[in-house]
């Protein structure tokens, strides 16, 4: 299927890759809304894919969920240089309590496009996890975003 936009009435051109993306992003917001169900690995993942792949800079962001996984708030919360992000387990801890989340997902992409988590990636996720613990706040993965490609910690085990 190809995407169409209507210059004016009556005459469509196919859109650019820009638009299909702006509209994939529209589409997958108006999904995941304040107290929609992110209901499996595969939706969480297509979901940061579309917000994260073409970001030109490393952005840490988390989903805000409730104890039943439905979501409160996705946010971008750091913001970097093209290969690293200084980031505040701190920062993620308060926004969990001022959310009143109870669980979260914690994402970054790799503008490289290689998605493969880094030793300081697999720490990040330890200290906020542990963090969060302390609040009752469960930290359900960390999925690392790179180009189309995704890698979640949890499924690899390294949280």
């Amino acid at each position: 299927m190809k995407l169409v936009v209507e210059q004016s009435p009556g005459l469509y051109r196919p859109a650019t890759d820009d638009e299909a993306v702006a509209e994939a992003r529209r589409v997958l917001a108006s999904r995941h809304r304040k107290g929609s169900r992110l209901d499996s690995p595969s939706e969480v993942k297509d979901f940061l894919v579309v917000r994260m792949a073409g970001l030109e800079r490393e952005v840490l962001s988390a989903v805000f969920l409730t104890a039943q996984h439905s979501v409160i708030e996705y946010r971008e919360i750091f913001h970097g240089t093209l290969t690293q992000t200084a980031v505040y387990p701190r920062e993620i801890v308060r926004l969990a309590l001022i959310l009143n989340a109870g669980a979260v997902i914690l994402a970054h992409n790799h503008p490289s496009g290689e998605p493969e988590p880094s030793r300081a990636d697999e720490y990040l996720t330890t200290q906020v996890k542990s963090a969060l613990a302390l609040l009752d706040v469960r930290l359900l993965d960390h999925i690392v975003v790179g180009g189309d490609r995704t890698v979640s910690m949890a499924e690899r085990g390294l949280m």
